[in-house]
């Protein structure tokens, strides 16, 4: 049964998407939260655009119409979305022991705000777990009994932690190429696609190719061995056409939202990687990215490794013919 005001605090991440902003907070505004914490990253330098855009998003402010507890973190400067996203998650966490986080582009459906609620409290000391995700890569096609799986993808577009996990974030990613060079990732995933789209990933991150801090996150949750929670049912569409990291719609945004069923939330017996459920995430994650150098390399040496097969046993095919056939003459 719902309360007239939601308990758990909530971090809404702005920039200049005034747009967007407003359809995320009109999803937030319905379940009136009781503790709201807004951070801004300020406008870049010599951008007019920005200082118009960023005034302009942040009036959302003036539509907190119901009685909250509100705090912001408007920058003057642009940090950047790695250093700006990261530090107002850890400024949350500095407050708060628990909570949900949405960004801008992250378009909830309402059942996300009671699911991440009800699983953070029933969750909350268990450090096995490590995140609420409400993005499911499963398209809502896949049927089984439970509301949710563990699985160790830890997708950001709406989700929900504790300060007990965030605090084990390291944005600097120490360790990693140990944890490269000791091949563990393979050994958790025991696929070399997947294995190394992660590691690429990470190495990208580390190596300060991509302006983000999301990847660090997953970097930390799987350093820790933790999993993440996703619904059965996708519970976010991400609407984010332009921005930081994209100008073009993908096959990742505007997946179709399905509401989970509050008042029968089935939780797993035991938490456990569901392996199958696991493999399914990753293998329609991969098929929505273009194609890395590695991925061409990998397929056309495949190609080429079944076409040394084919001629092999064609050959050894002709060869048995060939001995059967000097057999048979000879036995005349």
């Amino acid at each position: 049964m719902q309360k007239k005001f939601f308990n758990i605090p909530i971090l809404f991440i702005i920039f200049n998407r005034a747009d967007y902003a407003k359809k995320v907070f009109k999803e937030i505004k319905k379940i009136k939260p009781k503790k709201l914490y807004i951070a801004a990253d300020g406008p870049r330098k010599n951008n007019e655009a920005d200082l118009i855009n960023c005034s302009k998003t942040r009036e959302i402010i003036n539509q907190i119409t119901w009685e909250c507890d509100i705090k912001t973190l408007f920058r003057k400067e642009n940090l950047g979305c790695k250093i700006s996203v990261s530090s107002a998650i850890t400024w949350f966490f500095n407050n708060e022991p628990l909570g949900i986080i949405l960004e801008d582009d992250c378009l909830p459906e309402q059942s996300f705000f009671w699911f991440c609620k009800e699983l953070l409290e029933k969750y909350k000391n268990n450090k096995k777990v490590m995140m609420i995700g409400g993005t499911s890569y499963l398209f809502n096609k896949v049927k089984f009994k439970e509301s949710y799986f563990f699985t160790n993808y830890f997708h950001i577009w709406g989700w929900a932690t504790w300060k007990r996990a965030w605090r084990l974030y390291d944005i600097n990613m120490k360790g990693w190429e140990d944890y490269k060079k000791s091949n563990t990732l393979l050994k958790i995933y025991k696929d070399q696609n997947i294995t190394k789209f992660i590691q690429s990933m990470c190495q990208d991150a580390y190596d300060n190719l991509i302006n983000t801090w999301d990847i660090q996150w997953f970097f930390s949750c799987l350093k820790n061995e933790g999993y993440s929670i996703i619904p059965k049912f996708n519970l976010i569409s991400n609407i984010g056409v332009t921005g930081t990291h994209s100008d073009n719609q993908t096959t990742s945004h505007f997946f179709p939202t399905k509401p989970i069923n509050l008042k029968k939330i089935v939780h797993p017996q035991k938490i456990i990687l569901d392996s199958c459920l696991n493999n399914i995430i990753y293998e329609n994650i991969l098929k929505g990215y273009p194609l890395s150098k590695f991925k061409k390399v990998l397929l056309l040496t495949n190609k080429l490794f079944k076409r040394i097969i084919r001629r092999f046993f064609r050959f050894f095919n002709l060869e048995i013919k060939r001995i059967n056939t000097y057999n048979a003459e000879k036995m005349k």
